[in-house]
């Protein structure tokens, strides 16, 4: 079984590019929307968090957690891969991506939220294969409210949007990493304002780890099953998550109980 969490409906979209990519499997999904957005809460909430989250993987018998939400991964991976990988194969965005820039020579831009950006975390994985890349992290918080709130036609947030490809081209990037599970959905507008640019979902790199990983434990399945859990507003995640993936079934109602 494979279970995936984001703070909320963004993760859903590394859902969806892992059934498009034929991976059958039992999925669960959490979707933390009592604290969303964890772009801008501190490590220590999100470690908090996040260790409530693996321990119902656990409990649900999840074979890969994947953190399809790339705060998680830049802040908290490295604690929760320490604590759980005895009991759970953990499998984060941005460490499964860095690798495949190791022999990049232009400008790599990333865009993401607030707490991606500050912890610097694409920067620091993409030098361990390539110490001579160049990295430019750009903070794009807004675009996580402009996706879920559907603001594409927001004259204020096209503008936002505007100004962050302007500076992507300014910066000389010739390849941008979409730095949050939400960011995706903006390429259509960000590719109109900066047409020489490739924006890269991390997303596809991941699904490679994921094929691997089935591939060494076994698993094979010729359908796919879904199961969605939330925090909080079961409703609200299902109205919101049809942007990202075509959800059937109500989200369950999970409150962890807290010390």
């Amino acid at each position: 079984m494979i279970g995936l969490f984001d703070s909320g409906v963004g993760g859903l979209s590394v859902l969806k590019a892992i059934v498009q990519n034929n991976i059958n499997e039992d999925f669960i999904y959490f979707g933390d929307t009592k604290n969303v957005p964890y772009g801008t809460k501190t490590k220590e909430q999100i470690l908090s968090y996040t260790h409530d989250i693996m321990r119902f993987f656990i409990d649900k018998h999840v074979d890969i957690a994947i953190m399809a939400c790339n705060t998680s991964s830049a802040l908290v991976y490295e604690e929760l891969n320490k604590e759980f990988s005895n009991k759970i194969k953990i499998c984060p965005l941005i460490q499964n991506a860095a690798p495949y820039f190791k022999n990049e020579n232009n400008t790599i831009g990333v865009i993401s939220t607030n707490a991606t950006a500050k912890s610097h975390a694409y920067t620091k994985e993409i030098l361990k294969y390539n110490s001579s890349a160049k990295i430019v992290e750009l903070e794009c918080q807004k675009f996580v409210e402009i996706v879920e709130k559907r603001l594409y036609n927001d004259a204020s947030s096209i503008e936002y949007i505007k100004n962050k490809a302007e500076f992507l081209k300014q910066s000389a990037c010739k390849k941008v990493i979409l730095g949050c599970t939400h960011f995706p959905y903006l390429v259509p507008i960000l590719t109109k304002f900066a047409p020489d640019i490739e924006f890269i979902d991390p997303a596809n790199y991941l699904i490679k780890a994921i094929k691997n990983e089935l591939t060494n434990i076994g698993a094979q399945k010729n359908n796919s099953t879904y199961r969605f859990y939330v925090s909080s507003n079961p409703e609200n995640f299902q109205q919101s998550g049809s942007l990202f993936f075509d959800i059937k079934e109500p989200a369950e109602l999970i409150e962890f109980a807290r010390v």
